[in-house]
């Protein structure tokens, strides 16, 4: 979360790069995304010293408080479907973020956790979903959860064989 904050102006000023992220994202690519990966997917980040354009892979707009917006444990309900994790899944983990969702562009179907436990992005839910996109700001428990690595390299091979028919047949 502070690197993005803290470099933030060098994170605006990549242009390929956030381009290219973003076709990446429309075009399928499996991302995951936690904390300051969920802000630099976002429209912009708004600090005392400016906006910056972030990718705009998702439909929100952070800012920062002088507090902690999110502290603690979390424990989440998977409620909707999204790329990595199965409905009806339970995922511990934790949160620690001193930004919040300031403009939200999105649909409420796009957050496929409800919170049990922790703050989440917005109104009781985290999990922003676009395509094979899941970003939240839960840091899940990865020992507890294996089943997301799984979900990952499942869906990065299956983008590998999309692409790979699509530049065959050029």
């Amino acid at each position: 979360m502070g690197a993005v904050r803290n470099h933030a102006r060098a994170l605006e000023a990549n242009v390929s790069f956030k381009t290219e992220l973003r076709a990446l994202a429309e075009q399928g690519l499996p991302i995951y995304a936690e904390c300051g990966g969920l802000m630099y997917l976002g429209e912009r980040l708004v600090l005392a010293e400016g906006a910056f354009e972030m990718t705009g892979v998702l439909p929100a707009v952070f800012g920062f408080s002088k507090r902690p917006q999110g502290h603690g444990y979390t424990i989440v309900q998977v409620d909707r479907p999204n790329p990595f994790y199965a409905p009806g899944s339970t995922l511990l983990g934790h949160e620690f973020h001193y930004s919040s969702v300031k403009a939200w562009h999105g649909s409420a179907e796009q957050l496929a956790f409800r919170m049990e436990r922790g703050t989440g992005v917005l109104d009781g839910r985290d999990g922003v979903c676009h395509k094979n996109v899941l970003a939240t700001y839960t840091h899940i428990h990865a020992l507890g959860t294996p089943s997301w690595a799984t979900a990952l390299v499942s869906k990065a091979l299956a983008f590998k064989a999309i692409r790979g028919k699509v530049a065959g047949n050029k």
